[in-house]
C-alpha cells in the first residue's frame, strides 16, 4: 500500500465516514427518512473494517514490512 493510499484511506476512515454517519443521522431523526439505523450502522461497520485494515497496513509497516 502506497503512502499515498494510506493517507487517503486514513481521512476516509478518521473523517469522511463518521461525518457522513452523524450528517445521515441527523437529517433522518430531522426530516423522518428511514431506514436511518440501518445505513449509520452500515457506514459505521464499513469505518471499523477500513480502521482494523489500516491498522493492520500500519503495523505490517512498521514492523519492516513496507509496500
Amino acid at each position: 500500500m502506497t503512502n499515498k493510499l494510506y493517507d487517503a484511506l486514513k481521512f476516509v476512515a478518521q473523517i469522511l465516514l463518521p461525518a457522513l454517519a452523524t450528517l445521515y443521522a441527523a437529517l433522518a431523526a430531522i426530516w423522518g427518512w428511514g431506514y436511518s439505523e440501518a445505513i449509520v450502522g452500515s457506514i459505521s461497520a464499513v469505518d471499523v473494517f477500513l480502521g482494523a485494515i489500516l491498522a493492520y497496513a500500519s503495523k505490517k509497516y512498521q514492523q519492516g514490512g513496507g509496500e
